[in-house]
């Protein structure tokens, strides 16, 4: 008696198996249609809806830091320690080539520092295209 309960137990098992299976694979069925199901807008319909403008309005105004990044130099501490006032520190950037623009600590444009009114400013001579951000952030 105790083989025929190990084995209608098992059997058991294997029902329940079977039928775990076939609901997973009729769930995975009916995602695959529901995805299929899905239209594609094109995305000027997207952004102008007025719902990703309610959602755009809510991120306006989060601050940012932007940082225009004249050249960089990596040094020792002690170097670092030896610096001095009226110290001269060199850095990799080259006079005449457009400085780096960064937003949040990632690079977004280009530019050349102008003077306006007895402030520094930048004119935006080059935007980096989204592409180009995701094949630097790979490097």
């Amino acid at each position: 008696m105790n083989n025929i309960t190990k084995e209608s137990q098992i059997d058991d098992a294997k029902i329940n198996e079977k039928k775990l299976t076939d609901n997973v694979l009729n769930e995975q069925e009916s995602l695959i249609k529901s995805d299929n199901d899905i239209t594609e807008q094109p995305l000027k319909n997207v952004i102008n809806s007025p719902i990703e403008e309610d959602n755009l309005n809510l991120i306006l105004d989060i601050p940012i830091k932007m940082t225009i990044e004249l050249g960089r130099k990596r040094m020792t501490i002690r170097d670092l320690l030896y610096l001095k006032k009226d110290a001269i520190v060199t850095l990799d950037g080259v006079i005449g080539e457009p400085l780096d623009i960064l937003i949040n600590d990632y690079l977004i444009a280009r530019g050349e520092v102008v003077v306006m009114e007895e402030k520094y400013g930048i004119r935006i001579s080059d935007i980096i295209t989204p592409e180009e951000r995701i094949r630097r952030l790979n490097r």
